[in-house]
C-alpha cells in the first residue's frame, strides 16, 4: 500500500514527537558529558645555551621549532620520544646558527618528520650544510615561509587542527626582501611564529633582533601575545621597548644555559620585561617551561621553581698534563687547532664556523687533539 504524501508526513512527524517524548520520558537515559578536549600544549625544552620548543596541538599535530645545541641533541631525542608517537608534523629551524640546529639531527634520527622549513637565508657553515642533506634524505617536504602570490599581504598560515594555528610573521621573501646589513643578518631574519588557539596567542620570535621589531611593527601586525618566547636567549639586541609594548606579555620564557659566556639574559633585557608586567621564566633556573592553552586561559609551569635551581657544578681540576704534553692555553696560538669555549663541554677545530658565533673571552687552546681530549668531548658539528 503506498501512503498519501499528507499522511507520510503526519506518519514522520508521529514518529519525531514519539521519540522527543520518549527521550525526554523518566526512563531516558542521560546524554553522556563530552569530555574537553585536550589542550594546546607548548614545551620549551631546556637545551642548555640555545632554542627548542615542541608544540603539540589539541588534535595531536607536533610541531618541533630548533633543536638547541649539538651536546643536547641525545637528550632531546629521549624528550622527543616521551612526547611524540609517530614523525613530526613539522620540523621549524628559525635560523642557521648551530645552538638552534644541533640537536636537529637527533632528533630526526629519533622520531623523524613529514616536513621541514627554515627561511631559506644561505648560512656557509658545514653543520647546516650536513642538516640540508640529512633532511632531503629522511623528510619528505622541504619548506619555505613564502607568502601567497594571490595574497602576499597575508601571512602564511599552518594548521594544527581543533583552531590551532600559526602564522608566519617573518621572513617574507620574496614579497619583502631578506634584511640586510644588520648586526646579524641570520639572526635579524629569522623565522617570527604567532600561535594562536581561541583567544590565546603566544609568539615565538628565534633569535629576531631590533630591525625584525622594527620592520613587524613597520607592518602593523598583530603582535599581541600571553606569552613571549624571548629572542636571542634574553640579550641585548632584541626585546625592544617599542616592540615589548605591542606584544604585552604576562609570560615570557627564556632558553639559555647556567653560567653560559654571553651574560645572557642581560639585566637590560630582564628590566624592559619587568617593565611590561611580565613573569620571566628562564630554562637555566627552572629547567623545561610548559604552557598550556584551552582557548580561553593561557598557564604557564616550569619543572622546578627558581629557590630549587641547583648551583652550577664545580669543575674539577683538571689531571696533570704528562712532560711530554703540551699545556693548554688561553693565549690564542695559530699553532692551536683546537678550542674549547668557556663552559662548554666540547672542543672544535679552530676553523669551526660555529666559533665565528661565539666570544672571544675565555677560550683555551689546545696543542693537540689528545690534549683537548683530556678534557672535553668532540664537537658534533666539526667532528675535530
Amino acid at each position: 500500500m503506498t501512503l498519501a504524501p499528507s499522511r507520510l508526513l503526519s506518519l514522520l512527524c508521529a514518529l519525531l514527537l514519539a521519540g522527543s517524548a520518549a527521550a525526554s520520558g523518566p526512563l531516558a537515559a542521560a546524554a553522556p558529558a563530552t569530555p574537553p578536549p585536550p589542550p594546546l600544549t607548548v614545551h620549551f625544552f631546556d637545551v642548555g645555551q640555545g632554542d627548542a620548543a615542541l608544540i603539540v596541538s589539541p588534535s595531536g599535530k607536533t610541531v618541533l621549532i630548533d633543536g638547541g645545541p649539538p651536546e643536547a641533541g641525545p637528550a632531546l631525542a629521549r624528550r622527543l620520544k616521551e612526547l611524540v608517537k609517530g614523525p613530526l608534523d613539522l620540523v621549524i629551524l628559525t635560523h642557521p646558527h648551530l645552538d638552534h640546529l644541533g640537536g636537529l639531527p637527533d632528533a630526526l634520527e629519533a622520531v623523524g618528520a613529514r616536513r621541514y622549513m627554515d627561511p631559506g637565508f644561505d648560512h656557509p657553515s658545514r653543520a647546516y650544510r650536513d642538516l640540508l642533506t640529512l633532511v632531503g634524505a629522511r623528510v619528505g617536504q622541504v619548506l619555505t615561509p613564502t607568502p601567497d602570490p594571490l595574497h602576499p599581504e597575508v601571512p602564511v598560515q599552518v594548521g594544527l587542527g581543533a583552531g590551532v594555528s600559526l602564522s608566519i610573521l617573518w621572513p617574507r621573501v620574496p614579497v619583502e626582501p631578506f634584511l640586510a646589513h644588520t648586526r646579524s643578518d641570520a639572526n635579524s631574519n629569522s623565522i617570527v611564529v604567532r600561535l594562536t588557539y581561541g583567544r590565546t596567542a603566544m609568539l615565538l620570535v628565534g633569535d629576531a633582533e631590533k630591525d625584525t621589531e622594527e620592520r613587524l611593527l613597520a607592518e602593523h601586525r598583530d603582535l599581541s601575545a600571553a606569552l613571549l618566547k624571548v629572542a636571542h636567549h634574553g640579550g641585548g639586541y632584541s626585546s625592544t621597548v617599542p616592540f615589548l609594548e605591542a606584544v604585552r606579555p604576562r609570560f615570557a620564557v627564556i632558553s639559555c644555559g647556567a653560567g653560559n659566556d654571553y651574560g645572557h639574559p642581560s639585566p637590560e633585557t630582564l628590566a624592559r620585561l619587568r617593565a611590561v608586567g611580565a613573569e620571566v621564566l628562564r630554562t637555566d633556573l627552572q629547567g623545561e617551561v610548559t604552557a598550556q592553552s584551552d582557548g580561553t586561559q593561557l598557564t604557564v609551569s616550569a619543572a622546578r621553581p627558581p629557590s630549587a635551581a641547583p648551583a652550577p657544578p664545580a669543575r674539577a681540576a683538571s689531571a696533570p698534563a704528562p712532560a711530554t704534553a703540551a699545556p693548554a692555553t688561553t693565549v690564542p696560538s695559530a699553532k692551536a687547532p683546537y678550542v674549547g669555549l668557556k663552559g662548554s663541554p666540547v672542543f672544535h677545530r679552530a676553523d669551526c664556523p660555529s666559533l665565528a658565533h661565539a666570544s672571544t673571552k675565555g677560550r683555551t687552546y689546545y696543542p693537540t687533539r689528545e690534549a683537548a681530549a683530556r678534557e672535553r668531548r668532540p664537537a658534533k658539528d666539526c667532528h675535530p
